[in-house]
């Protein structure tokens, strides 16, 4: 599988952004799709997943009620809908999917992903 993420950019604190993925082909036997990111000097860090048996989103804490994902079926492109962006949100974003579902407590584990995109850098200014 190849993803190719897209859509980071500078923001002012408060703004948006909208990143997207698109993958070459739908994960086998209804693998998640997700999004972590790693900002300098720190580990990747899961942000959302979308289970796609059952299109239930998972996010992260830190940026629940400010963060959606999303899986549009017909153009296998995943979204990451970024409202309220804060200067801790700066970081780079890299989609990620795997074949074969996993257990709900094993979404947010990056090693759990065989596939990753190149990555897209958001930076948030305050």
């Amino acid at each position: 599988v190849q993803l190719q993420a897209s859509g980071g950019g500078l923001v002012e604190a408060g703004g948006s952004l909208r990143l997207s993925c698109v993958v070459s082909r739908r994960p086998q036997n209804y693998g998640p799709m997700g999004w972590f990111r790693q900002a300098p000097g720190k580990e990747r860090e899961f942000v959302a997943a979308i289970d796609t048996w059952s299109n239930t989103p998972h996010i992260a804490d830190s940026v629940k009620g400010r963060f959606t994902i999303s899986r549009d079926k017909t153009k296998e492109t995943m979204y990451l809908e970024m409202n309220g962006l804060k200067p801790e949100d700066t970081a780079v974003y890299y989609c990620a999917a795997r074949d074969g579902r996993i257990n709900t407590s094993s979404l947010n584990r990056a090693g759990q992903y065989a596939y990753w995109g190149q990555g897209t850098q958001v930076t948030v200014s305050s």
